[in-house]
């Protein structure tokens, strides 16, 4: 079944994009659920209209996020937990917490664009910013004990 989406979703495609799903997902998870249409004939034509009248401002924003992405630059994240005498943190490191340290830093980044392995040792770790769905940036982050 073809879809057209109507947002972002994370493993699957970008807003705007014709992405190819499994009928029993696309009826009664992403049309239900407002993320997307049916890709017939007229919808197509709707939605490449909308694509050229959103051009310019498409441009626009890819050109800040990879402003964004230089400003971050190399930036280490530095997070401090509680934990034990072996290393192990108790519980883990989430997402929020990593947008929690960004917005300490000035960058207002939404938690469900950050993207990482799960971090349960204290220890230096990356993650990666899906800024724009062209402009992927990659953070460094220290894992330190409090």
């Amino acid at each position: 079944m073809e879809v057209i989406l109507k947002q972002d979703i994370q493993g699957l495609g970008y807003k705007n994009d014709t992405v190819s799903v499994k009928p029993g997902y696309g009826r009664n998870y992403l049309i239900p659920q407002g993320f997307a249409i049916i890709a017939n004939e007229s919808n197509q034509k709707m939605f490449n209209e909308n694509i050229a009248q959103a051009a310019h401002k498409a441009e626009k924003l890819k050109k800040d996020a990879e402003d964004l992405a230089k400003s971050i630059g190399a930036l280490t994240l530095e997070i401090g937990t509680k934990a034990g005498e072996s290393g192990k943190i108790f519980g883990a490191i989430t997402a929020m917490q990593l947008s929690d340290a960004l917005k300490a830093k000035g960058f207002d980044i939404d938690r469900k664009k950050i993207s990482f392995n799960p971090i349960k040792e204290l220890g230096e770790y990356k993650a990666v910013i899906d800024i724009h769905r062209d402009v992927q940036h990659e953070i460094d982050i220290k894992i330190i004990a409090e």
